[in-house]
C-alpha cells in the first residue's frame, strides 16, 4: 500500500495480482490483451468499500480506471479487467475507498422501512447530496442531484416517498459519475511489460532450408538446397496461413566427430552433419553455411518472406563444434576434462561428440558481450525472433542480462525458450525475459492431462509465461502420432491451434510422417537432423496425402477469431466421454466453442453439457453455432449430442452466435 508521510492508511489492500516474483519482475501482456487485476480489499465495521484498477502508461499518465467488483460474495477478493493499448513498460495499482453515500442508502432503507430515526436519517442524506453537488461540475449530473435534494427536503411528503425520490436509478447513476470517496488508499504500483502481439500469437512453420531443392540420388554425392531454393517453398507456407517461418541453425557445420545418418558415429565423406554442431574454418555463429549461399542470399530469403507476410525466426544454439573459431580463440569458454581435453555434450545415455557446450563461470561478461554481438548481427539482417536451443543448460543470470540488453534498445525482438525441463526452470526463464516458452503439450494427450495443463497455463502463469504448442519437432515424434496415423495428426493440430494462441509444426507434419527410429523412440527414422530430406509436395497434394487443407483452415479461423488469439479466457465444459474434450474461448463479442475426439481410432458419441454463462448466453437459451471446418450451422442449447469420426470429422470448431 502507498503510505503518504503523516497519513494513516485506513483500507488494507493486500495480494494485488498479477505480481511476478512479488512484484520484483514485471507481469506481461501484449498490445490489446485484457487481463484481470485482483486484490483483497476490506475495511473495518460495516463500511461500504469500493475499488478500482488503475492502469498507467509508460510516461506515468493514468489511462484507464476500471471499477472493480467482488468476485465472490464474502471473499473480499475484487477484480477488474484492464487493457493496455501500446508497447512499453507500464504499471498498475489498486485504489480503494469507503463510499459514505452507499452506506447511507443501505442503512437508511432499513430505518425508513422500520420508521426508526427517519428525521435524522433523511437529514444525513441531505448532507451527502449537498457534498455531491459541491463536487460535481457536470451540468446534467448537478440537475439530477439538485432535484433529488429538493425531494429529500420536502417535508410535505412522507419519509418513504422522500427516500425513494432521492435514491432512484437515475440518482444512483449520477452519484457514480463522481462518487464520494472517504479514506482513499492506493496499493503500491506494480510493473507491467507490454509487448507486440507476436509475443503471444502466431502460427509457426519449421523447415530445413538445405532440404528444399536438395538432390539426393543413390550412389552420388547429395546436393544441398540453398536459400534461393528454400524461398520457393515460402508461398506454400504463407498460403497455409502461417505467420512465422522458423529455420534451424544455418551456420557452417564442423567436421570433427561429424554425425552420420540416424546419429551414427561413422559418417561418410558426403554426409552433411548436424546443423546444431555449429562452426568450422568457414566461420561460426555469425556466418552462413556456404552450401546455403551467402549473407546476401539470406537477406533475399528474409525479404521474400516479408513480402509474403512471414516473419523469419532463427534458431540460436549457444554451443560449438570442435572446429568453431571460439574453441581456439577463447579456450576459457569451455569445460576441460582432467586430461586437458574439452568436454563434449552429454545427456546420458545420449552423447553429442560433435558438440562442445560452453562454460559460463570463466568469463561471463565476455560471453554476454559476444552473444549480444551475434544476436545484433542477425537482427541487422532482418531477424526479430530467436528460438533459443536448450536455454535451461545455461545460467539464468546470463539470459537475463542478454535479453535485457537486446530488449532495452529493441523491445520488438522475441525470444522463444526451447526448455523441456523441470517446471521451476521453465517458469523462471519466462519471468526473466523470454517472451515465449515451449511446453509439455506434446506429452499431454488425455482429457484430464490437457484440461489440467491448459488451466495451469491460462491461470496465474499467463501473467508471465506464454506457451507455444508445437505438435512435433525434429527431436520429438510422440508415440501418439506414431500409432494414431493421420487422425492423430489432425486432432493434435486442432488442439494446438485452438488451445494456444501460438502453435507450430515441423515440416512433414502435413504429410503425417510418423516412422520412428526404433520402437519406444521419439526420434524419426532417417531424421532430417542428420541428412537431407527433400519432399515431393506436389505429388502429396495431388494424391491427397497431405493435411495441409486442415492446417490452412485452422490458421484461417484463428486469424478471424480474436478468442483464438487469446490465452487466458479458456473454459472447459462437460462431455460424458473421456475421449471427447469440450472447451470455449470468449474475447469481446467473439466466442469459439471447440469439441474434439481424442481417440484417433474410433468414432465417439457423447452428450455435451455447456456452461451457457461462460458462452455469454442466457440460461436455457438456444443459440446458432457455425462449424468453421464444415460450414454447417446447428442450434445448440445447454445439452447437445455429438458424433465425431476419425478421418472424417476430427472436431467441431464452432463460432457461437
Amino acid at each position: 500500500m502507498t503510505v503518504v508521510p503523516g497519513s494513516v492508511v485506513r483500507i488494507p489492500i493486500e495480494e494485488v495480482r498479477p505480481a511476478v516474483d512479488g512484484g520484483r519482475r514485471p507481469a506481461k501482456a501484449v498490445v490489446g490483451e485484457s487481463f484481470t487485476v485482483t486484490a483483497l480489499v476490506f475495511a473495518e465495521g460495516s463500511a461500504v468499500v469500493r475499488a478500482e484498477a488503475v492502469l498507467c502508461a509508460p510516461d506515468g499518465r493514468v489511462v484507464q480506471r476500471r471499477a472493480m467488483r467482488e468476485l465472490a460474495p464474502g471473499t473480499d477478493r475484487w477484480g477488474a479487467d484492464v487493457t493496455p493499448d501500446s508497447p512499453g513498460r507500464w504499471s498498475f495499482h489498486v485504489r480503494a475507498w469507503c463510499d459514505p453515500v452507499a452506506a447511507w442508502v443501505r442503512d437508511a432503507a432499513i430505518k425508513v422501512e422500520a420508521d426508526v430515526d427517519c428525521a435524522i436519517t433523511l437529514e444525513e442524506g441531505m448532507l451527502h447530496l449537498e457534498r455531491a453537488l459541491t463536487r460535481s461540475d457536470d451540468h446534467q449530473v448537478s440537475g439530477v442531484l439538485s432535484a433529488a435534494l429538493t425531494a429529500l427536503c420536502d417535508e410535505t411528503r412522507g419519509p418513504r416517498e422522500r427516500f425513494a425520490a432521492a435514491t432512484t436509478d437515475e440518482v444512483r447513476a449520477a452519484l457514480n459519475v463522481d462518487p464520494a470517496r472517504d479514506r482513499v488508499t492506493d496499493s503500491r504500483s506494480l510493473p507491467l511489460l507490454v509487448e507486440r502481439e507476436r509475443a503471444l500469437y502466431g502460427s509457426w512453420y519449421e523447415f530445413f532450408p538445405r532440404s528444399e531443392g536438395a538432390v539426393v540420388v543413390p550412389g552420388r554425392p547429395p546436393v544441398s538446397g540453398t536459400f534461393a531454393t528454400a524461398a520457393e517453398r515460402l508461398p506454400a507456407i504463407a498460403a497455409m496461413g502461417f505467420d512465422v517461418v522458423y529455420l534451424p541453425p544455418v551456420h557452417p557445420i564442423g567436421m570433427t566427430f561429424r554425425k552420420g545418418p540416424d546419429n551414427s558415429l561413422s559418417p561418410g565423406p558426403d554426409d552433411v552433419g548436424v546443423p546444431w554442431a555449429i562452426g568450422s574454418h568457414e566461420g561460426g555463429h555469425d556466418a552462413v553455411h556456404p552450401d546455403l549461399g551467402t549473407l546476401e542470399d539470406f537477406d533475399a530469403f528474409v525479404a521474400r518472406a516479408g513480402e509474403l507476410g512471414l516473419e523469419v525466426a532463427l534458431d540460436f544454439a549457444l554451443q560449438c563444434s570442435p572446429d568453431h573459431p571460439w574453441v581456439h580463440k577463447h579456450p576459457e569458454w569451455f569445460h576441460h576434462r582432467a586430461d586437458g581435453t574439452i568436454a563434449y555434450a552429454e545427456n546420458p545415455p545420449k552423447k553429442y561428440q560433435d558438440i562442445y557446450p560452453l562454460a559460463f563461470d570463466g568469463d561471463l561478461p565476455g560471453l554476454v558481450a559476444e552473444t549480444t554481438r551475434v544476436l545484433r548481427h542477425w537482427m541487422a539482417h532482418g531477424v526479430r525472433i530467436f528460438r533459443v536451443d536448450n536455454p535451461h543448460t545455461k545460467p539464468v543470470v546470463f539470459w537475463e542480462e542478454v535479453i535485457a540488453d537486446i530488449n532495452r534498445s529493441d523491445p520488438d525482438v522475441i525470444f522463444l525458450a526451447e526448455a523441456f525441463t523441470r517446471p521451476a526452470m521453465m517458469h523462471t526463464l519466462a519471468q526473466i525475459g523470454f517472451q515465449q516458452s515451449y511446453t509439455y503439450f506434446t506429452w499431454r494427450n488425455s482429457k484430464q492431462e490437457l484440461t489440467e495443463y491448459v488451466e495451469e497455463l491460462s491461470g496465474e502463469a499467463a501473467s508471465y509465461m506464454r506457451p507455444n504448442f508445437f505438435v512435433n519437432t525434429p527431436d520429438i515424434l510422440h508415440e501418439f502420432l506414431q500409432r494414431g496415423g493421420r487422425p492423430a495428426f489432425e486432432l493434435r493440430a486442432v488442439l494446438a491451434a485452438t488451445l494456444s494462441p501460438s502453435w507450430g509444426v515441423y515440416s512433414g507434419y502435413e504429410l503425417c510422417e510418423n516412422t520412428p527410429l526404433r520402437a519406444g523412440s521419439e526420434e524419426y527414422l532417417h531424421s532430417e537432423k542428420y541428412e537431407l530430406r527433400p519432399r515431393d509436395w506436389e505429388s502429396a497434394e495431388r494424391e491427397g496425402r497431405t493435411i495441409a487443407p486442415l492446417l490452412t483452415a485452422l490458421n484461417d479461423v484463428r486469424r478471424r477469431s480474436p478468442a483464438l488469439r487469446a490465452l487466458r479466457p479458456v473454459h472447459f465444459h462437460h462431455a460424458d466421454k473421456d475421449e471427447v474434450i469440450v472447451y470455449s474461448k470468449r474475447e469481446g463479442s467473439n466466442t469459439v466453442l471447440v469439441v474434439v475426439n481424442l481417440d484417433p481410432h474410433h468414432t465417439q458419441e457423447a452428450t455435451v453439457r455447456l456452461d451457457l454463462e461462460a458462452l455469454g448466453v442466457a440460461p436455457d437459451a438456444s443459440v446458432p453455432v457455425r462449424d468453421e471446418l464444415s460450414g454447417r450451422t446447428y442450434v445448440w442449447g445447454a445439452t447437445n449430442y455429438v458424433c465425431l469420426t476419425p478421418g472424417q470429422s476430427p472436431a467441431h470448431i464452432f463460432t457461437v452466435g
